[in-house]
């Protein structure tokens, strides 16, 4: 399975982004997915958790980016979405995403990560 996203870029603070990841696998098929992540990085820390959205729908947040982040997913497209908004310097990070519990066509069931997206928000 591959986790592909888009949406990372510059802007400025004040501003909004919208990431999308999508999954694919090049030979077989996604029949599940269980809860989707947004993560992110920044260099010389450990990863953290900004949103989850479960295969039921239900969302939670980091303190830091709730009331200004918002996680949604397409479960027909394999696609899970953070809108950004209100981005402040501190959002500044590589974001990645990650998906719980794929059930495929190739076997048990895993996780898989994205290759991350580069945010960067100026002052």
């Amino acid at each position: 399975v591959q986790l592909v996203e888009s949406g990372g870029g510059s802007v400025q603070a004040g501003g909004s982004l919208r990431l999308s990841c999508a999954a694919s696998l090049s030979s077989g098929v996604i029949f599940t997915i269980g809860d989707m992540r947004w993560y992110r990085q920044t260099p010389g820390k450990q990863r953290e958790e900004v949103a989850m959205i479960s295969s039921g729908g239900d969302v939670d947040y980091a303190a830091s980016v709730k009331g200004r982040f918002a996680i949604s997913r397409d479960n027909a497209k394999k696609t899970v979405y953070l809108q950004m908004n209100n981005l402040k310097t501190e959002d500044t990070a590589v974001y990645y995403c990650k998906m719980d519990r794929l059930g495929t066509s190739r076997g048990p069931r895993f996780d898989a990560w994205g290759q991350g997206t580069q945010v960067t928000v100026s002052s």
